[in-house]
C-alpha cells in the first residue's frame, strides 16, 4: 500500500462539468441570486460563509453556533451579485429542533421575510461523506438547484481518503466542488458553479421507497399537495409525519389528515416496514452504495489518533481532572498573562488623563472627561487583555474539537439533574454571554427542556462578570503561586466559574422536577476529529469579542459614567471648610445626587458588609454587569484624593472606614460581592431575550420574572451566607 495519499480532483472543471454533463446559462443575469448554505454541523459551514462573503461568524465544533439570521454578499467571478443566508446547522430536515424549523421554513419558501432560496450550497465533510449525504439527499429532493461543497479536502487527505470527485459528480447528478475554506481554496469555484447551477433544472430524486412502501405513501402526498404543498415538500412531509413519534402540533386540528397519517403507518406496518425507520433506512442504503462506489481508503490514520487522544480525554477518571486541570490554566493564565498588558493601559489611561486635566482650565468640563470620562470607562478597559486572553483559549479548545468532548463528559452529570445532554452546549456558550447562549436552546427539542435550559444558562459566569472578578481578586486575593504556575488567584476565579455551573445544575434539578416535568431523553452528540485551530479563524474570533467589548465600553458604560459622574457631582452643597480636603470631597460626594440614592440602597445592602457605594455600583450595573466597575472607578474618580492617578484596584485597598478607620473592604467582603455577582442576573439584555425564547407576551415575561426573582434572591442569601459565616469564624470584618 503506497506510503501517500491523494484525493483526486474533477478531471474537468466544475464550471464545464455539471449535473448530466450539461453546462449552465445565467437566467437574468442583473438580478440578485439568493442563495441558501445548509450543511451539518462541524462541516465548516460557516467558514465558508466567511469565505464568499467576508462576514464574521463564531466558529466551533459543536452544534448551535448559528442560531440566528445572517446573511450576507458576494459577487461571481462574472460580476453578477448573490445574496447569500447561513442556515443553522441540520442533520436532517426533520424539524425536530427551532433551529431544523427555521432552515426547513426558509428552503421551503415559508420563511416570514418571503426569502426563497434559487440554488442551495449544501456544505459536506469530505472527511464523513456517508454522515453528511442524508441532508444533501433529502435537500436534492426540494426542486431547488443544488451545488454541494466538499468541504475540509485536506483533512480527509490527512485520514487517508480518496474521493473520485467526477464519480460523486455523476452519482448525485449535481455540481461537487471540492473546498478547503479555512485557506480560502475553491471559492471561486464555488461561486461560479453557483452562478451556472441558478440556469439548470433541479436535480432528479435520487432513490425511491420500495414500490409498495410508495404506493401507500401516495394518498398521504396527493392530500399535502391538495392542501396547498409543493409535490416535492409534500413527500418529504409525509415521509416526516411517518417517522413522527408523536403527532405534530399543526396536526392536531386535521382529523383527516391524522387518520390518513394513521392509516398510512398501518398499512406499512402490515407489510413489513416499521414506518419511523423507513426513510433513514433506505437513505443509508443509497448512501452506502454512493460512497462505496466514489470513496476508496489507505489509511485509518485519522481515526486511530482521535480514537487513541479520546481514551484518555473522555476517560471516567481523568477526563474531569483533565478538563478542571485545563480550567485552571486558563483562569490563572488570564491572570499572569495579562498583568504587562493591564499595566501598560493603566498607565496610558492615568496619563492621558493628567494630560487633558493639564490642558483643560478648571472646572466641571474637565471634571467630566476626568473624573468620569477616563475613571469610569477606562477602569473597564484595562480588563481587555483578560478578555482577549479567556476568548483565546476557549476559541483554542472549541477549534481543536475539546470543547465537544467536555459536553460528552458532562452528559452524565446533566442527565442527572434532569437535563438533555444538548443543554451543555447552550451553557457552555453562557461562559462567553448568556444571550447567544439562550439563543443556542434552540437545537434541543423538547419544549421543557429547552424553557429548563433557558432558566439556568444565566448562573454561567459570562465574560461581563470578568472585569468584576478580576478587580476584586486582583486588589483582595494575594498572588499565592502553589504548583505548574497554578495559584491561588487563578484557583479563586476557577472557583466562580464552577460555583455558577453547580447552581446552574442544582436550579436545573428543582425546575425538572417541579415547573418542567419529563422524560430525560439521551444525546447524540458527533465528536469531531480532532483538528489543528486555525489562528486566523482564531483571530477573527477575539477580535470579535475585542470589538464588541470597546462598543459597550463606548456606548453603555461610557453614557452610564456620564450619567453617574453628574449625579456624584450635583447637586453642589455647602461642606465644612474646617475639615481635611479628603473629608470635604467625601462629604460632598455623600451630599450628591448618587449619594442621596446610595444612602437609600445602603440599608438593604448593609447585611452583606457593602457600604452605600458598592450599593449604588450594584443597581447602576443591571444595565451591564462591568457597569459596577466604571461606577466604583467614577465614584473614586470625582473623590480623589489628590493629583496623582492611581489604580482602582488601590484606592479600594487604602479605603477606610470614617468612624473606626478599619479598612471597608476587606477579602471578605470582596468573596462575597464576587458571589452575589455569580448568581445575580444583572443584565438587561439577558431578561429581554429570555422574554423572547420563552415564549414571549405574558407567558415571556413571566418566566423573565421568574428568573430574574429567583437569581436574586439565591445572590442575597448565598452573599449573607459568605459574610455572616465569614464574621462567626472569625475571617474578617
Amino acid at each position: 500500500m503506497s506510503s501517500t495519499t491523494t484525493v483526486q480532483r474533477p478531471r474537468t472543471p466544475v464550471g464545464e462539468q455539471l449535473a448530466g454533463g450539461r453546462s449552465g446559462t445565467i437566467d437574468d443575469a442583473n438580478a440578485v441570486l439568493r442563495v441558501a448554505i445548509i450543511g451539518n454541523p462541524n462541516t465548516g459551514k460557516t467558514t465558508l460563509f466567511n469565505a464568499l462573503t467576508g462576514l464574521r461568524q463564531r466558529v466551533g465544533n459543536f452544534a448551535g453556533v448559528t442560531v440566528e439570521r445572517v446573511e450576507g454578499h458576494f459577487r461571481t467571478p462574472d460580476g453578477r451579485r448573490v445574496a447569500v443566508l447561513d442556515l443553522p446547522g441540520s442533520y436532517s430536515l426533520s424539524a425536530g429542533s427551532p433551529d431544523e424549523k427555521i432552515a426547513l421554513d426558509v428552503l421551503l419558501g415559508h420563511d416570514v421575510d418571503r426569502w426563497s432560496p434559487q440554488v442551495v450550497l449544501v456544505v459536506v465533510d469530505a472527511a464523513h461523506l456517508d454522515r453528511n449525504l442524508f441532508l444533501t439527499s433529502q435537500v436534492m429532493e426540494l426542486g431547488i438547484p443544488v451545488v454541494v461543497a466538499l468541504n475540509q479536502f485536506d483533512v480527509a487527505q490527512e485520514d487517508g481518503l480518496v474521493i473520485d470527485v467526477p464519480e460523486l459528480i455523476h452519482e448525485l447528478g449535481v455540481s461537487v466542488v471540492p473546498t478547503v475554506a479555512k485557506r480560502g481554496e475553491g471559492i471561486e469555484t464555488v461561486k461560479r458553479a453557483l452562478e451556472i447551477a441558478a440556469g439548470l433544472p433541479a436535480p432528479a430524486r435520487r432513490f425511491t421507497l420500495p414500490g409498495v412502501a410508495e404506493g401507500i405513501l401516495a394518498p398521504l402526498v396527493g392530500r399535502l399537495v391538495g392542501s396547498g404543498m409543493l409535490p416535492s415538500a409534500a413527500r418529504m412531509e409525509a415521509l416526516r409525519l411517518l417517522a413522527a413519534t408523536r403527532a405534530e402540533p399543526h396536526v392536531l386540528g386535521q382529523t383527516e389528515l391524522l387518520r390518513e397519517v394513521g392509516e398510512a403507518v398501518t398499512a406499512l406496518q402490515g407489510a413489513g416496514f416499521a414506518p419511523h425507520r423507513l426513510e433513514s433506512e433506505v437513505r443509508y442504503a443509497w448512501i452506502s452504495g454512493v460512497t462505496e462506489r466514489t470513496v476508496t481508503s489507505t489509511s485509518v490514520t485519522g481515526s486511530d489518533r482521535s480514537h487513541r487522544i479520546d481514551t484518555v480525554i473522555l476517560h471516567r477518571v481523568w477526563g474531569p481532572l483533565i478538563f478542571l486541570a485545563l480550567m485552571a490554566l486558563v483562569f490563572q493564565s488570564v491572570f499572569t498573562w495579562a498583568q504587562p498588558f493591564i499595566e501598560a493601559i493603566e498607565w496610558g489611561v492615568a496619563r492621558g488623563g493628567e494630560l487633558v486635566a493639564g490642558w483643560m482650565p478648571a472646572g466641571d468640563l474637565r471634571g467630566l472627561v476626568v473624573d468620569g470620562v477616563f475613571a469610569g470607562v477606562g477602569s473597564v478597559l484595562v480588563f481587555l487583555p483578560q478578555i482577549a486572553i479567556l476568548f483565546a483559549f476557549i476559541g483554542l479548545l472549541e477549534q481543536s474539537g475539546y470543547m465537544a468532548r467536555a459536553a460528552f463528559l458532562m452528559d452524565r452529570v446533566m442527565r442527572k439533574v434532569g437535563l438533555h445532554g444538548k443543554s451543555f452546549i447552550p451553557m457552555l456558550s453562557g461562559y462567553a454571554c448568556a444571550v447567544p447562549g439562550i439563543m443556542a436552546t434552540r437545537t434541543i427539542e423538547d419544549p421543557k427542556d429547552r424553557l429548563a435550559t433557558i432558566m439556568v444558562v444565566p448562573l454561567m459566569s459570562c465574560s461581563a462578570r470578568l472585569p468584576v472578578y478580576t478587580l476584586l481578586i486582583g486588589s483582595f486575593v494575594p498572588p499565592v503561586v502553589y504548583f505548574a504556575g497554578v495559584g491561588l488567584q487563578g484557583l479563586t476565579m476557577l472557583g466562580m466559574y464552577l460555583l455558577g455551573t453547580l447552581a446552574a445544575l442544582g436550579a436545573a434539578a428543582i425546575f425538572k422536577r417541579t415547573l418542567l416535568k419529563g422524560p430525560v431523553r439521551p444525546m447524540i452528540l458527533e465528536l469531531p476529529g480532532y483538528r489543528w485551530p486555525s489562528l486566523h479563524s482564531l483571530a477573527v474570533s477575539v477580535a470579535q469579542r475585542c470589538r464588541l467589548f470597546l462598543r459597550r465600553a463606548g456606548t453603555v458604560i461610557l453614557s452610564l459614567s456620564i450619567v453617574l459622574w453628574a449625579m456624584a457631582t450635583y447637586p453642589r452643597t455647602a461642606v465644612d471648610a474646617t475639615l481635611p480636603e479628603e473629608a470635604q470631597q467625601e462629604q460632598q460626594l455623600a451630599n450628591s445626587l448618587l449619594g442621596r440614592v446610595g444612602h437609600a440602597i445602603e440599608p438593604a445592602v448593609r447585611p452583606l458588609g457593602y457600604d452605600w457605594k458598592i450599593g449604588v455600583s450594584i443597581a447602576a450595573s443591571f444595565a451591564a454587569r462591568e457597569v459596577f466597575v466604571s461606577t466604583m472607578g467614577t465614584i473614586y474618580g470625582v473623590g480623589d484624593r489628590g493629583d496623582e492617578a492611581v489604580a482602582l484596584g488601590q484606592r479600594l485597598r487604602a479605603e477606610r472606614n470614617p468612624t473606626t478607620g478599619a479598612p471597608t473592604y476587606t477579602t471578605l467582603v470582596a468573596v462575597g460581592l464576587m458571589v452575589f455577582y455569580v448568581f445575580a442576573l444583572m443584565c438587561i439584555s439577558t431578561v429581554a431575550v429570555t422574554v423572547r425564547e420563552a415564549g414571549g407576551g405574558r407567558v415571556g415575561w413571566q418566566w423573565a420574572g421568574l428568573q430574574f426573582g429567583y437569581m436574586l434572591a439565591l445572590a442575597y442569601g448565598a452573599a449573607w451566607i459568605v459574610y455572616r459565616g465569614g464574621l462567626a469564624l472569625g475571617l474578617g470584618g
